[in-house]
């Protein structure tokens, strides 16, 4: 099973939904394939279960089933999926299509996939490659950088 999410953001990512709905027709996407849809969740399609939001327990559950995570470029997206061990493809909002206010997400897309914990795919054109490479994609295990971060800022409150 393949869970897709999109996040809270309070405008549409239907050109997500459309590409997996193309690529469940060509056979590329053979799985179930679950979506979180938030503000895309008027989007119609007979190839995936869609639901506006999850509740906290049920996503949890469908993140800890499913074979690997397509999402948004959101923090918190990623993190969640890194916390799972899940292989993930992430695809940013864009400000030029109004998915978002401004391009931020190709930035954290970028490093994450720079560290090589994800597949960044920076355009939904490349999804197909992206779903191609998941299956051998071997990411490398996550470890939060928390505790730099609370001791840079313990050591500014110090000052």
């Amino acid at each position: 099973m393949i869970l897709v999410t999109l996040g809270t953001q309070d405008k549409k990512f239907t050109r997500l939904l459309e590409e997996i709905d193309k690529l469940i027709q060509e056979k590329v996407i053979n799985d179930e394939v679950i979506v979180q849809a938030g503000y895309s969740s008027d989007y119609q399609s007979s190839n995936m279960k869609i639901f506006d939001l999850i509740n906290k327990e049920d996503f949890d559950k469908l993140i800890s089933e499913c074979d690997y995570l397509i999402t948004h470029g959101g923090v918190g997206a990623i993190l969640t999926g890194l916390k799972y061990n899940k292989k993930i493809i992430a695809i940013p909002r864009l400000k030029k299509y109004k998915e978002h206010v401004n391009d931020h997400q190709l930035q954290i897309i970028n490093n994450f996939q720079e560290e090589g914990y994800i597949i960044g795919s920076m355009d939904v054109k490349d999804l197909k490659d992206a779903v191609l490479k998941i299956k051998n994609f071997r990411p490398k295990e996550f470890k939060s950088n928390k505790d730099k971060a609370l001791k840079t800022i313990k050591e500014l409150i110090d000052k």
